[in-house]
C-alpha cells in the first residue's frame, strides 16, 4: 500500500495517511525497512503493509517510496 507520513513524534512512532481513508495508520520505528526513523520527514511518500494490532490496524514494513 502507499501513503504519506502525516505526523512524526519524538518517541519513535508516527502516523501515515492514506488517500480515501479517514483514519491514519500508526507505525513504530521498529517497523521501518531500509530507512531510519531520523531519515523520515512529514510529507514523505511511503509504502507499507497493514496488519492488525491490539489497538487496531497498523503499518508494518514501512519503506520510503
Amino acid at each position: 500500500m502507499q501513503g504519506t507520513i502525516k505526523k512524526l513524534t519524538d518517541k519513535n512512532f508516527g502516523f501515515i495517511s492514506q488517500e480515501g481513508e479517514e483514519k491514519d495508520l500508526f507505525f513504530h520505528a521498529n517497523e521501518l525497512d531500509g530507512v531510519t526513523f531520523s531519515d523520515l520527514r512529514e510529507g514523505d511518500a511511503v509504502t507499507f503493509e497493514v496488519t492488525e494490532s491490539p489497538k487496531g490496524p497498523a503499518a508494518t514494513q514501512v519503506k520510503k517510496a
